[in-house]
């Protein structure tokens, strides 16, 4: 006889409760990012000086680029050995600078329809991350396939700055829009599985969070650029 008939399902509630609070400081800090990125890009883009610093200089430009991709692929690589402070501040620094090269938004496109592309952009986000977050079916092979086609796109995209090919841009908007729609769902399930139940409040616990944070901002970043290129009515 179980002299505890309810200790299971107490322990699933327990669960949830705890990956539902860690999804939340993911989405917090993810928001946080996004909102630093929007305010440094829209001060940029109406600062002359700055853009001429930003823009002018090819070398400048592209050593923000790549700036970006290092801070990335350190963040992704070290995280683990470096402090949860440390962590945060390569993460916000990267929105920063993210920010500074997004400032070309601005320029191109009109205010109404950037806001408008945001709110499209936000509301696909919130569902398919919904998605992934309540599902019960295992997104682990479409994640798979949609990271191979995001390679392919990557280099498509590579490709057409030298074919500068209208066709393929269109092709690349549209499967970059389906690419990450599905990643948004499958990076939301694999950061919330991801997360350790048990070490709440720890440094390793706001470490995943920063983490899962930076993968769910890039989708939602590049989400947005595409749909943009879409919906964005240029001035």
């Amino acid at each position: 006889m179980n002299d505890f008939p309810f200790v299971g399902d107490q322990r699933q509630d327990a669960i949830a409760a705890e990956q539902a609070r860690f999804m939340t400081k993911v989405f917090g800090w993810m928001s946080v990012a996004l909102a630093i990125t929007g305010v440094v890009a829209y001060f940029v883009s109406n600062s002359p000086q700055i853009l001429q610093f930003v823009f002018g200089n090819r070398f400048i430009f592209f050593g923000l680029l790549i700036g970006e991709l290092l801070l990335v692929g350190y963040l992704s690589a070290a995280v683990m050995r470096m402090s949860a402070d440390m962590a945060t501040m390569v993460f916000l620094l990267y929105s920063v600078l993210n920010g500074l090269t997004l400032s070309f938004v601005f320029l191109i496109y009109t205010s109404t329809s950037i806001a408008g592309t945001f709110l499209i952009t936000a509301g696909t986000f919130a569902a398919m991350s919904a998605y992934g977050y309540f599902t019960k079916n295992d997104l682990t092979k479409a994640g798979s396939l949609l990271f191979m086609a995001l390679i392919g796109l990557v280099i498509a995209s590579i490709v057409n700055i030298f074919l500068r090919s209208p066709l393929m841009y269109w092709i690349i908007t549209y499967a970059g829009i389906l690419i990450f729609v599905g990643l948004t769902a499958y990076d939301t399930q694999k950061i919330k599985n991801m997360n350790i139940i048990g070490n709440e409040g720890t440094e390793e616990d706001h470490k995943e969070a920063i983490m899962g944070a930076l993968t769910l901002y890039l989708d939602f970043i590049n989400l947005f650029i595409m749909l943009l290129r879409l919906f964005g009515n240029r001035k």
